[in-house]
């Protein structure tokens, strides 16, 4: 798109990969095919894509400022990652992570394929002295689901060896507030199923990349495993992230509003939320991030009192996942691979109703524990 580069984010996300030309459809089009008239590319879409892929991938890769590669969810997306680690080589993955990417890495582990270091995302030395010899390094910054940060800036500034990758997770803070290929990561990635698509209605998965041997490799690595997404999915991602703007800026003015309250309620233990001044990494929030995000994490006392205030709320929704319209919220510590978690932690998705009645729904949550 002409001056798309000069357009501010939340511009982009509006008008990114839409057709130009006179006489097309204002929306990008369903295009529910497997193969095409010979003659001329596409021939079949899993090798060549499809025009609402194309639309979908143009969008993203405007907003992150690379080329995007989409994929039939986010867990495949992060496999067709993984896959570009050599035989024997190096992962290195921070302590607090999602659970299906501890799960992929540690099976490949005690499958010899490669070796795996943990690492907390905080201990920015580790990293750095991590960096030049891991064959991937693996951040998510905020961390699922503790909202643990990462410095991109310091260590995506130590060289890497030849090949070696840093991916970033960026799902929980949107292309909007963080893009990390401009500070020098190779890989970010996003589970469109979250904020992306953010309605609750669809699984998919995408990469954006700034260099063109590295989108080849991966784009054929979509090609072998036949990890290629929906034509539905592709089509409500982009009209999912049309409304991404308006919908992050009122969850996030929620989540602020949410996060307060939770830190002054006597039965929360802690509050974690990077815009709190209480965030042992506010300071540096403030300085990577454009917004503080819609998630909040809060502990209470065990696991009795948050399961029973999960089971009390009722505006909110007792259900897992994130980055909808709807808020919802989970004990994480009943998933496999979490036991370095509180047991009475809470990841409390914010959605955007109104914050008067999330705040009184929890309020009412609360006093059942």
């Amino acid at each position: 798109m002409s001056g798309a580069g000069k357009l501010k984010p939340s511009s982009l996300v509006v008008s990114a990969g839409r057709p130009r030309d006179r006489g097309q459809a204002l929306n990008a089009p369903l295009v529910p095919a497997s193969n095409f008239i010979l003659g001329d590319e596409p021939v079949y879409s899993r090798e060549d894509g499809t025009a609402t892929w194309a639309a979908f991938e143009d969008a993203v890769g405007a907003l992150e400022h690379g080329r995007a590669i989409s994929f039939s969810s986010g867990m495949a997306a992060v496999a067709a990652v993984f896959e570009q680690v050599p035989a024997g080589g190096r992962v290195v993955l921070p302590d607090d992570c999602y659970q299906g990417v501890v799960r992929l890495a540690l099976e490949g582990e005690q499958k010899a394929r490669w070796r795996v270091t943990r690492l907390p995302t905080e201990d920015t030395p580790a990293w750095v002295a991590a960096a030049g010899e891991a064959d991937l390094l693996w951040l998510e910054t905020p961390s699922n689901p503790q909202l643990i940060l990462a410095d991109l800036d310091a260590i995506a500034a130590v060289p890497r060896r030849q090949g070696a990758l840093l991916a970033v997770d960026n799902t929980f803070a949107t292309p909007l507030n963080q893009r990390p290929l401009e500070r020098g990561a190779d890989i970010s990635l996003h589970s469109a199923t979250k904020y992306l698509g953010g309605h609750s209605d669809l699984l998919a998965g995408v990469v954006a990349v700034g260099d063109d041997e590295l989108y080849g490799r991966l784009f054929a690595a979509r090609q072998c495993n036949g990890a290629t997404p929906g034509t539905l999915e592709a089509w409500l991602s982009l009209r999912g992230m049309r409304t991404l703007a308006v919908r992050l800026e009122r969850a996030q003015a929620n989540a602020a509003r949410i996060a307060a309250f939770l830190e002054g309620h006597p039965d929360v233990v802690d509050t974690r939320y990077p815009g709190l001044e209480s965030h042992p990494q506010h300071e540096l929030a403030r300085r990577q991030l454009d917004g503080y995000g819609a998630i909040v994490s809060f502990v209470l006392a065990d696991a009795t009192a948050a399961d029973r205030l999960c089971e009390s709320v009722r505006l909110i929704h007792h259900a897992t996942s994130l980055g909808s319209v709807e808020s919802t919220l989970e004990r994480r510590g009943v998933h496999a691979g979490q036991g370095h978690l509180p047991p009475g932690l809470i990841r409390l998705s914010v959605g955007i109703e109104d914050a008067d009645d999330l705040c009184a729904d929890l309020a009412q949550a609360l006093s059942t524990t």
